[in-house]
């Protein structure tokens, strides 16, 4: 039974598998399968739901969207799985808290898929690699993330280690995430950086003023350079708006990877297989696993 909870239980042939599926997914040919996923999103969901629904139903999944507060309940989790895999094939869960998904996924009653929580969002981070890698090399690039230690640097920490990637935080002392390799000179991290993500400094918006990325620092980067923000951003907070008009930002279509690669997840969770006659798959003629319902 393979779950994403988070990218630390992953390994790097799991990564690469899924970048393959969404290469498959991304050109119209990826696996399909008959069933359902129940999905549990909170009323904020807006990118990471429409892409994981939308997916789901390209590739032949009913999606059965519930309010993650559904979860919230005395009852045990285990028992939600098990009662759950006799209708549903696999969990796509957004939830505050990492212990319900792992809760669920502890039962190894059905796939369940990490779709962010308070600590991780590792889809997201994938997304952004899954782009990058179609620019080249994602290992042989240097990373920087500006901001305080949350649920996307905490991905991005996850994918570092996974892939053994060059990564760097950037923020005050006491607010870097655990473990990271960590400066306070943005100045000089930002002149060797390839890649500059960012996301919402959330209550520490004060104290990362000193931190916000303008076009002046981008002009000190490599050529090159990527401004990767995390959504939502908001111009003016986390990145100056003449940095958002800078050639460096990559803009909303670097997103559109979302989908194939939520659905790339999915599949690879689901262990979907295609049939292959001659040496060439036969997209479409794909097979999961018999549920044991």
């Amino acid at each position: 039974m393979r779950s994403l909870t988070k990218l630390d239980d992953w390994s790097r042939s799991d990564v690469e598998a899924v970048f393959s599926l969404a290469d498959d997914y991304r050109d119209g040919r990826g696996p399909a399968t008959a069933g359902s996923a129940a999905m549990f999103f909170p009323s904020t969901s807006l990118r990471t739901r429409v892409t994981f629904e939308r997916g789901a139903s390209l590739m032949g999944l009913q999606p059965i969207v519930f309010p993650d507060t559904t979860l919230d309940k005395p009852e045990a989790l285990t028992d939600v799985a098990q009662y759950l895999a006799a209708w549903a094939d696999i969990l796509v869960v957004r939830h505050h808290d990492l212990a319900v998904i792992e809760g669920l996924a502890a039962a190894a009653a059905l796939p369940v898929v990490n779709a962010m929580t308070d600590e991780n969002h590792p889809c997201e981070v994938l997304s952004d690699l899954y782009t990058l890698r179609q620019r080249g090399d994602i290992s042989s690039l240097r990373y920087l993330f500006v901001g305080t230690d949350g649920n996307i640097a905490r991905a991005w920490q996850e994918a570092a280690r996974v892939l053994q990637l060059d990564l760097v935080q950037c923020c005050p002392a006491e607010l870097a995430s655990p473990g990271a390799v960590w400066t306070d000179d943005l100045e000089t991290a930002v002149r060797s950086a390839d890649v500059v993500l960012t996301d919402g400094p959330g209550e520490y918006a004060r104290a990362l003023e000193p931190f916000r990325i303008t076009a002046a620092l981008l002009d000190l980067a490599p050529t090159g350079v990527l401004l990767d923000p995390c959504p939502p951003f908001v111009r003016g907070r986390e990145a100056s708006a003449d940095a958002l008009e800078h050639p460096a930002f990559v803009g909303h279509a670097f997103k559109a990877a979302l989908l194939p690669v939520q659905q790339a997840v999915m599949a690879h969770c689901l262990e979907l297989t295609c049939v292959t006659v001659g040496g060439s798959d036969l997209r479409g003629s794909c097979s999961a696993p018999t549920p044991e319902h």
